[in-house]
Order: C-alpha cells, then structure tokens, then sequence
C-alpha cells in the first residue's frame, strides 16, 4: 500500500541543463560567408529568412546545417556588432539539443545590469509557466560577440511541455494592439494583431474575444482566469509595460488546452523593472513608476483583460492576493536583490571579455542599485525602483486590507480509498466564504466549490470559522487548494494556487518492481507494423515478467519525465503473465477492447518514456536517442535486459541482433524489394568463405535458411522461392566467419 499527502509545488526547475542559471552555455556559430552579419542584417530587412550556417555547437556538440537569423524589434540595429539571435538547430535537419531546437538570444540593450531577463523569469516560474533562462557566450566564426541572456523559446514543444498538447489554437501577440479587444464575428479582423502558431484557431479567438467583451460571467470556461491574473500581478508589480498592460499590448502567447480554455504566457521580459516606460497613458518617470496604480487600466477599455475582468469583485480580490504574493515572497524580504547580485556573480568575468556591451563594467555594477545614464536615456537601478515601489504599493489601500487567515487544513481521511467519501475541513478567521478548489489531475481544471460552517459537514459547531466539504474520491490522487475572502480582500492555500496546490493520493496496491517492464519502443514506424486503424503509428511495449496477471490501474504512462501523468491507462487493462502489451503513441486517444492508444507521440529525435503511478513511484522508464526508421530501442535479454537498438519484435521475444550488426556491404546484392514470389541474392566473393543465409519475421520466427560456401572470386546467385511466405516486413540474415550482414526486405 502507498500514499502521499503532499504539498506539491508545480515547476520544473529540475535537470534543466541547457537553461541552468548557474551555468553560462558556450553556443559556437561557424558560417560559410565571412560577411554574414551584411547578410543577416540584410535579411531581417526584407523576407527576415534564415542563413543556413555551416554548423551550430552548443557546448562542443555540433550541430549541422542550422538556420540563423537576427531577431527584435527595439533591441536591434543594423549598426549594431551584437544584436539578438534566433537560431533553429531542425530548419534543415531534425536535431535538437537536450531536447531544445530553438534558441532564444537576447542582447541586453537596454540592462547595464545583465540581470533584468533573467531574474524577471525566475521569479515568474513562481507563479505560472513561463520560460527558462540563463546565461550564454556567442562565438561567431571564432570570435566572440559577447554575453547574452538565453530563454527558452515559446513553441509547440513548450505547449507540449506545460500544457500536454501542441496542436490546439495557438497565438503569439507580437503586433501592437493584440489586446483580446471584440472586433466583430469577421476573423480577417484580428489577422494584423495576432499571430497564428497553430494550423487552426481563429473562431477559438475571436469566441475568447467575445465573451471577454459581450458575456465575461462564462469567461473561466474558455480562459484561464488564475494563469491571467498572475500575468497581470507579475507585469504590474515589475513595472514590465513592454507587455499586455503597456501601450504596445503584446509580448505574450495564448495556447488553448484540451479542456478549451486559453492559457497566458509572458514572453520578452527583457525591459522588465521599468526599462520601458510607455504604460498607455504616456511615458513615465521613475517617480510614476515607482508610484503605478496596481489598478493601471482598471477603466480603460483598450484593456478588456483588466477592465472586463476585473468587473468580477472575486477577481478582483484574487488578483491583488496574487500581488501580494509576489511582493511578499520576493520584494519585501529583499529576495531579488540577493538573487541579482547572485547572477552578477555568475556573469561578472564574462561581462568584463564582451567587447561588444552596450554599457561600461561600471555602469553594470551599479545598475543593480542606482540610475545609470547614457545618452538621453536613462535606466532606472533596479533596486532604486523596487524599494519604493515595494513601499508604495504595502501602503495601498488593497495591500492594506485584512484578508482571511487559512490554517490546520485537513482532510478526514489520509489514506482514502477510490470511490470513497472524505472531508476536507480548515480552519479561517474574517472569512465570509471560503472555497476549496478540486481537480483529479494536472491535465484537468480546477473546480471551485462552497465550503461550509454549518456544523452538517465535519466542520465542528456552527459559526466557529472551521469550514469544511464533503468530497468522493475518483481517481488515484486529488489535487486541491483553499481560497478564503471577505468583502474587502482574499487569500489562497498554499498562496501560490493554482499554480501550487495539495494533493492526496489514494490507497492502492502498485506493482513490484521489475514485474512489469517497458520492453520495445518504435519511434519511427515507416513499415513495420500497422494498428487497427491501418496507420504505421510509434508504439510502446510492455513485457509481464512476473507469473502473475498484473492490473494496471492507476498507471500513467508519459514521454516526458517532467511531467510524468501526460496518459492515464483505462481502468481493467491487465497483462498475463509473460504476456506482452501494446500501446500505440499516436495521438489517438479514442481506445478500444482490442488496444490503447496514448494521448502523445514519441519523438524519433530522441526523448523519454516513463511508466510510473501518481503518488511518484516509477515502475519503469527509458531514455532514447536518435532513432532509425523501422529500428526499436528493447531490452535484451527479453524483459530483463539493458535497452538497445535492434530489429523489431513486436509482441514477441526481442531479438539479438543489434542495429551495431546491421551492415550492408556493396558485394552483395539482394532484390527484388518488395518482392513477391522470388527473392533473389547475388554475391561478389574476394575470399573463401562459408555463408550462413537466414530470413526472420519481426517477431523472430525464422522462415528460410540457407548454409553454403564461396570459394575466392567466385560469384554466387541464387533465387529462393518466397510465395508461401506470408506478407510482410522480414530481416534477411548474412553471416560470414568475419561479418553478419542484416536487410530489411518486404514481401507482398
């Protein structure tokens, strides 16, 4: 029996690699043109295409033919030596680093300190799903061009990672104007402000934009409304106007998940800590913004975000929860600050050796705390802005309120049972409602329902400020979390809800280590073996090593070891013993008696699989590279081996025969392919030697052997009869005393 309650904190921090924040990443760029920045600059000024460079290295791994182009708006000038880079490892061939194949770099134009881009992520990772980002030295042609900040790209493949699918309506506003404003029903409206990322999505924006404007009470069905809030405390509290609340109403994404509703993401944070100054109501001084209303465009109508949004007084007060969230955990204890000097430290020497900086080693010591000066502009010190602000906004009348307090939260029964009823009780003082927010898996939404202090639900005597909900147990873990208010103001627990929440994880039985194994995995099924709806889809096989029928309810099955519960097996699948099960990753998810299909496909450049329950317990898992069109990646010996590539054995004993072994020497000569009644093999010999011919099935069978010698220079030809063979996919076999020669071939 396992169980968990947990506190869980939703991030993903761990085994970042290539966005670690204490390592600066080394990326090489080598071109084939000596004038490739008259080349680049050339084409950010007409088609803004790619420059195939001769070769990309990202800490000595290379990469081949990889596109390279300038990128930004402000932040570049043609005039510049360092301007910021975008870089895609797959524009010509499909390759990736640690899983990355699009690169993010940005110049620092506008921060003498280094750390504005940076630190401004880390502090949003907090509270919503935002990008990674560190440090990175760029090399071109040998020379150094300087230090950049390096944030991981907002693409499918970050859809894929935070929200568990990737081809769903999918936006980028980086045109002035993309405010979610109602232009009309005419979808050709919104295509000058919005940026399409997905192959469809424009009724799913104009829907969002509609309802925003004309029937904001059903808005939660089809926004995120939490996600958005903390966008807007987080672009408020760090005077980042380079984004919705500024005048450009930009810098962000919307992606829409599986349960229809569209997701914020903040993107180019860059100019955060009041680098750019223009809020909407024209350019402000440091004095204003140290001074800016958290309520910046509450009845401005160009921001239907906040002023359609905010007509809702819960909202309201979650939003200025969410606000104190982030001054209170970063700001007031001065937690920045020390996470500034920090990354300093980390840059120092590389900010000295970047001939290229926009600002003096001088300047970017000082501009963590004081003003800096250059030209007509200057950039506000980051902890000059910050400590008044800090101060300022404590002293608003919102920040000032007397929120609820939320305490001894408990649920009944610690080790529940699927399909049993618990309740979940806490203890509040100056609340007037309280709410526990419930949801069975991080795939779904949270559902808000009204806790009560009538004495009827566990909840002690009536009126004594303990709340308390009955809840029936449906899945293998409840994640969960409390939100309590008043009239003047509210709170969450744990405070960074709903991106944090508790969970509780059922009692149930999970299987022995080493009974069930990931024993096959084909990433790249070309020809190999169809399912039932007659598609060559990537599969996964599971081998039972055990004498025992296993059930695997409550197993989660995932490509992905950061999020580990992407597909949920149906419950009464079970696998006899030293049987072997199938799960087809294709995207599919409509399943059947006869097989599963996964909710993800696997990636044929490389990634992981991972087999585990919701409570963490890992039952199996494997990582994967580069893979081969028709080749697996199984264990050998079948079930209990170490993973290799090999010859497919689909629902059979894996073979011996590595893809290390797969040779084809241009002496021998095997056709026709396909082939149908015959099978023809012709040998130039240049030595004695005793041939050993053999054709196995995919699941191992052998169907035709041949054992014969060739003396030297003597040429062999043979034409074997296949027309009893059924038709498939078959591995013909040559082994020689020096060589095993292995070929796919198909027979029809």
């Amino acid at each position: 029996m396992i169980f968990i309650f947990s506190f869980i904190k939703f991030n993903y921090i761990n085994a970042q690699g290539f966005y670690d924040i204490d390592t600066i990443q080394k990326i090489e760029i080598q071109f084939f043109q000596s004038n490739w920045d008259y080349i680049l600059d050339t084409a950010k000024q007409g088609s803004d295409g790619y420059l195939i460079s001769k070769w990309v290295k990202i800490n000595g791994v290379q990469f081949d033919s990889a596109g390279v182009k300038y990128k930004g708006n402000s932040s570049y000038n043609v005039n510049n030596m360092k301007n910021p880079f975008h870089i895609e490892l797959d524009y010509v061939k499909n390759q990736n680093y640690q899983g990355y194949n699009d690169i993010k770099l940005s110049n620092g134009f506008k921060d003498p300190s280094f750390v504005r881009e940076v630190l401004a992520y880390k502090i949003l990772k907090k509270y919503m799903a935002s990008s990674l980002s560190n440090y990175a030295q760029l090399y071109i042609n040998g020379q150094l061009i300087g230090l950049y900040s390096n944030s991981e790209a907002v693409t499918k493949s970050f859809a894929d990672k935070y929200f568990y699918s990737k081809t769903n309506p999918f936006f980028f506003m980086d045109n002035f104007g993309g405010n979610l404003a109602y232009l009309g029903t005419d979808s050709s409206l919104y295509y000058s402000k919005y940026t399409l990322k997905s192959s469809f999505g424009w009724a799913n924006l104009v829907n969002l934009c509609n309802t925003l404007q004309n029937n904001v009470g059903n808005i939660e069905s089809i926004l995120d409304v939490d996600r958005t809030l903390w966008m807007l405390a987080f672009d408020n509290i760090l005077v980042n106007l380079d984004s919705y609340i500024g005048q450009p109403m930009h810098n962000y994404y919307i992606y829409e998940d599986d349960n229809g509703r569209f997701n914020s993401i903040v993107w180019d944070v860059n100019e955060a800590f009041g680098n750019f100054t223009n809020s909407g109501s024209g350019n402000l001084n440091i004095s204003q913004e140290q001074t800016m209303s958290p309520w910046l465009h509450l009845n401005d109508v160009p921001w239907p975000l906040i002023n359609k949004l905010f007509t809702n007084p819960m909202f309201k007060r979650m939003y200025i929860a969410h606000a104190k969230t982030i001054v209170n955990e970063n700001f007031t204890n001065n937690d920045y600050f020390t996470t500034a000097q920090y990354l300093q430290t980390i840059v120092d020497t590389a900010v000295q050796s970047d001939i290229y900086k926009f600002y003096t080693y001088q300047q970017f010591l000082d501009n963590i705390t004081n003003n800096v000066t250059s030209g007509p502009q200057t950039i506000v010190g980051i902890s000059n802005l910050m400590t008044a602000r800090t101060s300022y906004l404590n002293s608003t009348t919102d920040f000032q309120q007397i929120a609820p307090t939320i305490s001894n939260i408990q649920p009944s029964d610690t080790l529940p049972f699927v399909n049993s009823n618990i309740y979940i009780t806490a203890n509040t003082t100056n609340a007037t409602n309280v709410f526990l927010g419930t949801r069975n898996s991080i795939l779904e939404k949270f559902t808000r329902m009204i806790m009560f202090d009538d004495g009827a639900h566990n909840d002690g005597t009536s009126g004594d400020g303990v709340y308390g909900i009955s809840l029936t147990i449906t899945s293998p873990e409840t994640q969960y979390y409390i939100y309590a208010e008043n009239n003047n103001a509210g709170i969450f627990s744990p405070e960074r809800a709903e991106h944090e929440y508790y969970t509780i994880h059922t009692n149930y039985n999970v299987i022995p280590y080493q009974q069930l194994v990931i024993n096959e995995i084909m990433a790249i099924n070309d020809t190999t073996v169809q399912n039932n709806n007659s598609l060559f889809s990537d599969w996964i096989e599971f081998y039972n090593n055990s004498s025992d029928i296993l059930l695997l309810d409550y197993l989660y099955l995932s490509d992905n070891f950061l999020n580990p519960l992407k597909w949920q097996f149906p419950t009464g699948v079970s696998i006899l013993p030293n049987q072997y099960f199938i799960v087809w990753a294709d995207n599919d998810t409509v399943n059947s008696q006869s097989e599963l299909h996964s909710n993800f496909k696997l990636s044929g450049s490389g990634e992981q699989v991972i087999l585990s329950y919701a409570n963490g317990v890992i039952i199996d898992s494997t990582t994967f590279y580069t893979q081969s069109t028709d080749i697996t990646w199984g264990r050998y010996p079948n079930g209990v081996g170490s993973f290799g590539t090999m010859l497919p054995t689909i629902g059979a004993t894996n073979s011996p025969f590595s893809v290390n072994e797969i040779k084809f020497s241009p002496e021998i000569k095997i056709f026709p392919n396909p082939a149908d009644e015959f099978l023809n093999i012709s040998i130039n010999n240049n030595h004695n030697s005793n041939y050993k011919i053999k054709i196995y099935s995919i699941t191992g069978n052998l169907v035709l052997s041949d054992d014969f010698n060739i003396f030297s220079f003597e040429n062999f030809s043979k034409k074997y009869d296949v027309s009893n063979i059924n038709k498939g996919m078959y591995f013909v076999k040559i082994e020689t005393v020096n060589d095993i020669i292995i070929k796919k071939i198909i027979f029809e």
